[in-house]
């Protein structure tokens, strides 16, 4: 679990400064953020699944 949280937490440290760094307006910022953040738990969850699987 605590893996999970360091995770969320870098990832959200991560998307502030891309959202911050970017491009536009505040909404688009914003908006680009979120996605990161998104993006970042989404693809983190599938390759920890196909990990799963493979034997080490």
């Amino acid at each position: 679990m605590i893996h999970f949280l360091y995770l969320t937490g870098f990832a959200f440290f991560v998307a502030v400064a891309f959202g911050a760094f970017s491009t536009g307006s505040t909404r688009e910022k914003t908006f680009y953020g979120l996605k990161i953040f998104g993006e970042f738990l989404v693809v983190s969850l599938v390759l920890a699944w196909i990990f799963y699987f493979l034997p080490w």
